[in-house]
């Protein structure tokens, strides 16, 4: 799946850290329960981690999200919209996924960046993006 399938549309592509995880769990299911908003306001979302494609499905059934989960094993997309950072955790340091969103319009040009977004408020901020 590529980026250009959704030529002439405006897309959400959402940068998740790990797969059924707490934080990644509660903005999923925000997006699928959400999902009609999405639709409504012309956009299709897409969800896309580090974690192996077999961990994405199982996350996807578990929770039956209904919208496109993508893996980036290399993290080379995440290395291109600049979302695969150095992070730091308990005096650890490691390399992870920034939850980020990006909004791209139809264009393809990027219109919004939300980087570092709270799960518990993706919805609102995006949806009041898109609206606005």
């Amino acid at each position: 799946m590529t980026l250009s399938q959704f030529k002439g549309q405006t897309v959400v592509l959402y940068f998740y850290p790990k797969a059924d995880t707490p934080g990644c769990t509660t903005q999923a299911c925000g997006v699928r329960d959400r999902h009609s908003d999405y639709e409504r306001a012309g956009a299709v979302v897409l969800g896309i981690s580090p974690d192996p494609v077999k961990r994405i499905a199982k996350f996807d059934d578990k929770y039956g999200l209904g919208f496109p989960l993508l893996a980036d094993e290399d993290h080379s997309v995440a290395d291109a919209y600049g979302t695969w950072k150095q992070k730091s955790m308990y005096g650890r340091q490691y390399w992870g996924v920034e939850r980020t969103t990006f909004v791209i319009g139809p264009d393809g040009a990027i219109k919004d960046v939300f980087r570092k977004v709270k799960p518990g408020e993706h919805d609102e901020l995006v949806l009041g993006a898109l609206a606005a």
